[in-house]
């Protein structure tokens, strides 16, 4: 037998899962990732924990499966995006920035004037979001040299391919999203290094999303000479793993943020709508896809900062009978800006609030105006991608681990009037890259397996529901938009 192991470093754990000959999913696991927060603003991860986090997801699945390592035949890696940090060889020289980390929101407001040329070169507006502005930072913080010979940054999957391989490399997508890199040609951009300042020795040799000519070497946990054959950013292994591999075809990602990407197909759609165009994937023939992608930088987390910090519920899980208490928010709104809000909006000093609280308001509506803010926050980001691709009607697969809210999922379909589909396994990210890696090892034929997709559950607008949500969701937009900054 054959197997091929789909990794996902993510923000909050690591996930492994494990794909038989017929791509089905038999062993899976999770281990949790440590998120640290020396001051206000700033997220952080320790290189050691996230290592620690990935080998235990790997060898946790791989006992599950109860099969021999010498069956793998390919691994695809996948991984949380634009955290990174500074490298001298093997040692990292400070934590992981992590990418909702906002520490560099000053800087990015000196580049205003730049704003221009960095969009119509990346693709990407001038955010804390994006890495480069966390490399000039450790650059200047730690005091590095530029002439240094042996520095290099590192985004999460340089990081775990270097342990894995001992290759410096990074992959085309996770490249792209540094703003270093040109959107098309997928390579490193002189001019771009040059306004943010940045030596070109300090970066990694970009490689394809698949086909690379990598093997483990020296794991204690896999043998030496297992091919790593894809990689890409989760938010690209989602849009992959939901078989949306066709112009107009898109997903929605509700994880510790929600990330909606559209395919727009072999040329980059450059974004009127404050969106950002990325790159989807980069086949080894030099083949490239594009993507519009919205990013809504807090949507689980919002709900974990229920649970933890207000102690409003004692699962995640236990929101959904909460908001289904009440018929509506009773006039509750939130805005879940607590990094900040992303696309279309791009304000990143602006901070959370809960709002239209009376004496009748209980528990149970702001729970439902939480999930609400969660989902007009996606409708935001899709009506811009309505009015930059000059899409009619998009239907849309979902997944993560808050798609298991079925409640969330039909405000959701309520919001957009349309339909929303549910796949059977919700772990697209890892699976996504997993299918590409069989792919690239001639495992699997694409075509099959998207003959057979079947979704799990679909969820319909109903038209009541949506003219409801409609009238909030002018009123949400009305909030946001005129919501006061912090200092």
């Amino acid at each position: 037998m054959s197997f091929i192991l789909g990794i996902d470093q993510g923000t909050t754990g690591s996930t492994a899962c494990l794909l038989n000959e017929q791509a089905k999913v038999i062993a899976t696991s999770t281990s949790p990732v440590p998120q640290h927060f020396p001051r206000p603003g700033w997220v952080e991860h320790r290189p050691e924990e996230i290592w620690q986090s990935l080998t235990t997801a790997v060898s946790t699945t791989l006992n599950k499966a109860k099969i021999s390592t010498r069956e793998i035949t390919s691994i695809g890696l996948t991984n949380q995006r634009e955290t990174l940090s500074l490298f001298q060889g093997s040692n990292a020289l400070h934590p992981f920035i992590v990418w909702q980390d906002r520490r560099t929101s000053d800087a990015c407001k000196k580049l205003k004037s730049k704003g221009k040329i960095i969009r119509s070169r990346s693709g990407t507006p001038v955010d804390p979001y994006f890495s480069s502005t966390k490399i000039a930072w450790l650059i200047k913080h730690l005091k590095i040299s530029k002439r240094s010979k042996d520095i290099k940054f590192r985004t999460i999957d340089s990081f775990v391919l270097n342990r894995m391989t001992g290759a410096n490399v990074t992959e085309a997508t996770n490249a792209h999203r540094t703003q270093l890199v040109n959107l098309k040609s997928a390579r490193w951009d002189s001019v771009l290094l040059d306004i943010f300042d940045i030596p070109h020795t300090f970066c990694p040799e970009i490689i394809a999303s698949e086909g690379m000519n990598l093997k483990t070497k020296g794991l204690d946990f896999l043998p030496d000479g297992i091919p790593i054959q894809a990689c890409l950013g989760d938010q690209q292994a989602a849009l992959f793993g939901q078989l949306a591999w066709k112009k107009g075809e898109g997903k929605i990602t509700y994880g510790t943020g929600a990330f909606v990407l559209l395919n727009t197909g072999d040329r980059p759609v450059h974004s009127k709508n404050s969106l950002v165009s990325t790159l989807a994937w980069e086949f080894s023939n030099g083949k490239k896809t594009y993507a519009l992608e919205g990013s809504a930088f807090i949507c689980g987390a919002w709900v974990q900062w229920l649970r933890d910090q207000l102690g409003l519920i004692r699962s995640s899980e236990e929101i959904e009978s909460l908001a289904r208490e009440v018929t509506d928010s009773g006039g509750v709104m939130i805005v879940p800006a607590l990094t900040g809000l992303g696309a279309p909006f791009w304000r990143s000093e602006l901070r959370a609030s809960i709002q239209g609280l009376t004496r009748g308001s209980s528990k149970a509506h702001i729970a439902r105006a939480s999930l609400e803010a969660l989902c007009f926050q996606n409708r935001a980001l899709i009506d811009a991608m309505k009015r930059d691709a000059s899409l009619k009607k998009t239907r849309w697969k979902v997944d993560g681990g808050a798609v298991k809210n079925n409640l969330l999922l039909e405000i959701q379909a309520d919001v957009l009037n349309c339909k929303i589909y549910r796949p059977k396994n919700l772990e697209a990210t890892a699976i996504g890259v997993a299918l590409l890696a069989g792919y690239a090892s001639g495992l699997y034929d694409l075509h099959e397996i998207a003959a057979s997709y079947e979704p799990e559950s679909t969820f319909e607008a109903r038209p009541q529901q949506h003219h409801a949500l409609s009238k909030t969701f002018s009123s949400w937009m009305t909030l946001v938009k005129n919501s006061p900054l912090t200092n």
